[in-house]
């Protein structure tokens, strides 16, 4: 009997992984890390805060695959391929879907988890939400302009703040600072 289930539990599991139809291996074309196909997204900005009530719809028409399919649908990119996994530039991360500021790269750490990590995010640029998906209990990080999912955040993290975000690097988007 718990073979079976365990059969049927495999099976429901495949299925579901065998119905994305992004490859969320693939990383969009870019010549620069900085570089994003914004042109024809108009909610995107760097300065403006104001919230957004978009629909997905909308956010299909607008956004890229990749970027669509982990931030409106909350999948998640495979670990370890993520552009911002290895990454150790200087600079600020903000919402790849609006432009609203999230982290800043001091708050970036290696934590060998195979998603960018941060201990600490701009306190106005996320919310939080309860995700019971998958079987689990976990805390659902929310741009808070745009509502897209960003990645998850766990109390396993360094010093200060012993917190642990682990974001999706097709969610995010960096800017250098100026030298």
């Amino acid at each position: 009997m718990k073979n079976v289930f365990f059969l049927i539990l495999m099976t429901l599991f495949l299925q579901q992984c065998a119905q994305k139809k992004v490859d969320l291996t693939k990383q969009p074309q870019q010549t620069k890390m900085e570089d994003n196909t914004h042109a024809n997204n108009p909610y995107y900005s760097r300065t403006d805060k104001t919230k957004l009530n978009v629909s997905n719809e909308e956010w299909k028409k607008i956004l890229p695959p990749e970027v669509y399919a982990i931030a409106r649908e909350a999948n998640t990119e495979y670990p370890f391929t993520g552009k911002y996994n290895d990454f150790d530039e200087v600079g600020e991360y903000y919402c790849a879907v609006c432009g609203n500021h999230l982290f800043r790269s001091s708050s970036k750490f290696a934590s060998t988890c195979g998603w960018p990590s941060f201990f600490e995010a701009d306190k106005d640029g996320v919310i939080y939400k309860r995700d019971s998906s998958h079987g689990m209990e976990r805390v659902e990080v929310l741009c808070k302009r745009c509502e897209s999912h960003l990645g998850h955040v766990f109390n396993d993290g360094p010093p200060p703040t012993g917190t642990r975000f682990c974001m999706n690097s097709v969610s995010l988007d960096f800017q250098r600072d100026k030298k």
